[in-house]
């Protein structure tokens, strides 16, 4: 990716840091501008009354008292600038990024994001978040203090003594280069940092969310292991960091030492001399103005260092954010008439491995349907796909007429609502976690609470009653009822059902699923572990998966009958 591209990547989440947040970097500009003022003035204080001792004054102490009066009212006015603009510039700036960023995630699609890594993005809106707050944002009041005391400085010099500053910029070429040769090599050391520390956050995750198990499976010491390797690394990395930023500091500082003792010893000698017209007071603020034209050198490379490693971030975050995020193809009508038909499709996750293949089945709008069969058989998958997690499969998909892989994303989730095994519940109301935070007609609410079964749970603790994190505070029956209430509630005409029973006690289980299969005026297809008889009985249709095909289907009772593949998963169920 060539720099014109790169810098089209982030050109959007530079403009959201600023965008509405103008005044505030306005004035934080102006209070920066003032600050660098009243140093100056301070540097020509200390000149005229170096000059007033040694008896060579313009001025004298009364004009240099009342101009060091002005240069206190000027910093006062800077700080009081400095303190109401520049802390809400920051707050403004993150805010606005991250919502920018947040909105964007948002905008991806269910068959892009299911394939990413997550931690990339938790990366991005806490760690990478907050370098671009104190590396770039953090530095630019101080970035544009020294430049315009670099400028300043460099004026009063020049008038001061001309010939002096061409020897204090000849001197001036060494910090410079090593401005230059350290500046490139902390960008590429900050993006080590941020990918280290986005693999450590995807170990955490991995950890947390597995804790169960590896307690179970008494794994406590591998885990720490593998913590300790992911902690490592980070550490590492941020040790190299660390490392570049101290030979930045160290080699500034050791250059600028070299220039400002350089230009002083020489100054003194031009003094002693007579030599361009060099004063005491002229030697003695060309050490102070020095100062000013060593805070870029000291304070610009780790301000142009932490802007590039920003950039570097909002590049590698924009690159994924962009990825697979058109959702391109017809709307559709929210409706079914037909059904669903598919012919002929086969699907592979990796090309010498086929999930599916040859599948072909009718599920005519309004029924009810069941995919059954052992694990690996390619229940879930064949779910998946109808709910477009994947276009890249042979053979088709048509929800009456209109082929899947021509239909928007958008649209699809207009005709379609699926409740899987894992129930994501908010720690929010009963009521929030239902119409997923829209507004809905109270009738219309009340009908979903009863339809999927929640009457006595709403009834109990009321609707407004918080769920805990993640649905603490309810039983899996209720956070299962919860996901059939919101899809009642969306009204979707088809209803998909993904092992949704499947960590549900057998009562529960049933309970779930008889709420399910008693709907009317949707179009339900269930993938269920749980051979319950009184269930399967009341299905439209079943269809017998094996090693990715289809290989019997039929009601209930007829596939009993041929005592088939069917029959046999039957029996053993009844018997475990």
């Amino acid at each position: 990716m060539d720099k014109k591209q790169r810098k089209a990547l982030r050109s959007p989440y530079v403009h959201t840091l600023f965008q509405n947040n103008k005044l505030n970097f306005a004035m934080t500009v102006i209070a920066s501008l003032l600050e660098s003022l009243g140093y100056l003035i301070v540097s020509w204080v200390l000149k005229e009354i170096t000059d007033t001792i040694a008896g060579t004054a313009q001025y004298g102490l009364a004009v240099a008292g009342i101009v060091a009066a002005v240069a206190v009212v000027v910093f006062l006015v800077g700080w009081a600038i400095d303190q109401a603009f520049f802390p809400k510039f920051l707050s403004v700036a993150m805010k606005q990024y991250r919502a920018h960023v947040f909105e964007k995630l948002m905008g991806k699609g269910i068959q892009s994001f299911s394939n990413e890594n997550t931690a990339l993005y938790l990366s991005a809106l806490s760690n990478d978040a907050n370098v671009i707050e104190q590396e770039f944002l953090g530095k630019i009041s101080g970035a544009v203090q020294v430049t315009v005391l670099f400028v300043g400085a460099l004026t009063l010099m020049v008038v001061y003594s001309p010939l002096l500053t061409l020897v204090a910029i000849g001197l001036s070429l060494l910090p410079i280069l090593v401005s230059i040769l350290f500046g490139n090599k902390a960008a590429v050391e900050e993006k080590r940092v941020s990918d280290q520390k986005e693999s450590y956050t995807a170990t955490l995750k991995d950890v947390l969310s597995g804790f169960a198990v590896i307690k179970s499976f008494k794994a406590e010491r591998d885990i720490i292991r593998l913590h300790q390797s992911a902690n490592g690394k980070v550490a590492e990395a941020t040790r190299r960091r660390t490392k570049v930023n101290i030979h930045i500091a160290y080699s500034s500082g050791i250059a600028g030492g070299i220039l400002q003792i350089g230009v002083f010893v020489i100054a003194c000698v031009f003094a002693l001399n007579g030599i361009g017209e060099v004063t005491a007071g002229t030697a003695i603020v060309f050490v102070q103005l020095l100062n000013y034209v060593l805070a870029p050198i000291q304070t610009l490379p780790p301000f142009y260092a932490g802007m590039k490693s920003s950039f570097s971030l909002m590049e590698k975050l924009a690159l994924e954010l962009n990825r697979n995020v058109d959702d391109t193809g017809e709307s559709i009508v929210p409706e079914l008439n037909k059904g669903i038909s598919i012919r002929n499709l086969s699907f592979a996750y990796d090309e010498n491995k086929p999930v599916l293949h040859g599948v072909d089945l009718d599920l005519a709008a309004g029924g009810c349907y069941a995919l059954v069969g052992g694990s690996g058989s390619g229940k879930s998958t064949l779910l998946n796909l109808l709910m477009a997690s994947s276009r890249n499969y042979e053979g088709e998909i048509k929800y009456d007429d209109h082929e899947l892989k021509n239909v928007s994303s958008r649209s699809l989730y207009d005709l379609v609502s699926i409740i899987q095994q894992n129930v994501f519940v908010f720690n929010s109301t009963i009521k929030d976690n239902i119409t997923m935070f829209s507004p809905f007609p109270e009738e219309e609410l009340a009908r979903a609470i009863t339809m999927s079964g929640l009457g006595n749970l709403v009834k109990e603790k009321g609707a407004d009653y918080l769920c805990g994190e993640n649905g603490s505070g309810l039983s899996g029956g209720e956070r299962q009822r919860i996901s059939i209430a919101r899809a009642l509630l969306r009204k979707t005409p088809i209803l998909f059902v993904d092992e949704a029973t499947s960590s549900l006690d057998a009562q529960t289980s049933f309970e779930v699923l008889d709420a399910i299969t008693n709907l009317r005026d949707h179009t339900r297809v269930i993938v269920t572990h749980d051979l319950d008889e009184n269930i399967l009985r009341r299905c439209t249709g079943l269809f017998v998966l094996r090693n990715g095909t289809i290989i019997e289907r039929g009601n209930f009772e007829s596939l009993m009958k041929q005592k088939g593949y069917f029959y046999s998963l039957f029996t053993v169920s009844q018997t475990e």
